[in-house]
């Protein structure tokens, strides 16, 4: 059976445009053309599209899974086995944080006790450091700084303090995927009063120097966990925020 663009979209959940872009990136072509222009997809192509979903969840970005997929040793049975170990990997840690959120409830209630230690129990710390890492790659000693900043600014935020931000950030993107959709160049006014926004928002956790903004803007765009972040907003988010972010950097920032 051959599937149309809009077919696939909806059986896999992907967006249309997704699956046009990864057609223009060479990441996933249809199987062939018809003769009204429209993409047709076989059943190779859906398992194709299941193992790039797959690396997406695990953090890959897009150039990785074009050399993995596209490489002459590439084994689908063999990848999904090793999907299979990951995700059982993260059911256990996510089983983890479960049995850790009921003993401390009991314990909030005062019908369990806990040692000091168990209250962290699942949480992933190799994570939290791989997160620093990258911080004090692109910021170097200036990281620990950053983050005790950071942490001192929002020490006392509430709940809606927290909420505020994210719908604020979430604005931000949305107005900055119709400007992709625009065609707009990062150096436009348009896009630049948005990134303003944007390293306002920045400001609220710490003072962002022109060398900490461009830092980051290389951080959006390496670290797997930003790039996937960004990428559900639009397949050419990462590197188009952070282009544009550089462009303010240097503009504004000193």
């Amino acid at each position: 059976m051959s599937y149309t663009v809009k077919m696939l979209a909806k059986i896999s959940g992907i967006s249309k445009r997704t699956l046009h872009w990864y057609d223009e990136i060479g990441l996933l072509k249809p199987a062939h053309y018809g003769t009204n222009g429209y993409r047709y997809y076989e059943e190779e192509q859906l398992l194709l599209l299941q193992q790039i979903l797959f690396f997406r969840k695990l953090g890959f970005n897009l150039n990785n899974i074009q050399s993995i997929v596209n490489s002459n040793d590439f084994d689908k049975a063999r990848a999904l086995s090793a999907h299979k170990q990951t995700l059982e990997e993260t059911v256990n840690r996510t089983q983890k944080l479960i049995h850790t959120i009921d003993k401390t409830i009991l314990h909030l209630k005062g019908e369990q006790a806990m040692q000091d230690k168990e209250f962290y129990d699942g949480f992933d710390l190799e994570k939290q450091k791989e997160y620093e890492q990258f911080l004090a790659k692109y910021y170097g000693t200036v990281a620990e700084d950053l983050i005790l900043e950071s942490k001192k600014r929002t020490i006392n935020w509430h709940k809606h303090d927290w909420e505020d931000v994210k719908r604020e950030g979430n604005n931000i993107y949305k107005a900055l995927e119709v400007c992709i959709e625009k065609d707009l160049s990062p150096r436009s006014e348009e896009v630049q009063a948005l990134i303003h926004k944007h390293f306002q928002m920045i400001e609220r956790f710490y003072n962002a120097s022109k060398d900490v903004y461009i830092g980051l803007a290389q951080l959006y765009c390496e670290h797997p966990d930003f790039r996937k972040y960004y990428e559900a907003y639009h397949p050419k988010m990462a590197e188009f925020i952070a282009e544009a972010m550089r462009v303010y950097a240097h503009k504004n920032l000193v």
